[in-house]
């Protein structure tokens, strides 16, 4: 391991023990409840950046392989702002639905009743929601990637460019037919188990370790195949 290792593991260290620790951990709930949207962008841009930066060592060595990082980092911040949003509206929405009987409910059992609540939130939340946002962040990361990072080349590029670029077979068959069912529902439903105030931060977390994991499958099959 290089030193830069050594850092991104203190990093990740500090920043879980910010929300565990309970001097720190009452600050973090505070200002999540203050200043939700605020603290979306903080949590997401910073943790979904470091698992960028993990995949790029992973598959180069380097954890500036790409150019194009303070823009990722931003726009990931948007996005956790989005996911302040989308994950009041979705838990709110399928909980709205199970008083009125439009969904079903377990009323005998507290922990069945809230593991099915947290599985109906991300269940809906991951078919009607994520399809969307996977494209969005797909599409913003191609302008990124095309623009080298820099605005000015960045605002020259033409949508029908990025689009091109992605590969809607992958897209389709793989992201979305195969994360969805088999990584994000379950992860979130895990999220929606959680505080209110966690599940932002959680599903920043899930980011990494899907990006992890995608790296290192990827990696292994371009081996069984060479």
């Amino acid at each position: 391991m290089k030193s830069k290792d050594f850092i991104w593991i203190f990093i990740i260290v500090l920043i879980t023990a910010f929300v565990m620790v309970p001097a720190t951990k009452s600050i973090f709930e505070s200002m999540t409840n203050n200043y939700p949207y605020l603290m979306g962008f903080i949590k997401t841009a910073i943790l979904a950046s470091m698992g960028e930066l993990l995949v790029n060592r992973i598959k180069s060595g380097n954890y500036f392989s790409k150019k194009g990082m303070i823009a990722k980092f931003i726009v990931w911040g948007f996005l956790g702002m989005i996911f302040v949003l989308i994950f009041k509206v979705f838990a709110s929405g399928v909980e709205a639905a199970q008083a009125a009987n439009l969904l079903p409910i377990i009323n005998n059992d507290i922990f069945l009743s809230k593991l099915l609540t947290a599985f109906l939130i991300s269940f809906s939340m991951n078919i009607f929601f994520a399809p969307t946002f996977m494209i969005l962040h797909r599409i913003t990361d191609n302008y990124i990637e095309l623009g080298l990072g820099k605005p000015k080349y960045i605002l020259k590029i033409r949508l029908s460019e990025v689009i091109d670029k992605i590969n809607w077979q992958v897209f389709f068959g793989f992201v979305i037919l195969k994360t969805i069912p088999f990584f994000w529902i379950p992860a979130h439903t895990i999220t929606f188990l959680l505080p209110e105030n966690y599940r932002v931060l959680m599903a920043a977390y899930l980011s990494i370790i899907l990006g992890i994991l995608l790296t290192f499958s990827n990696t292994i099959k371009a081996k069984n195949n060479n």
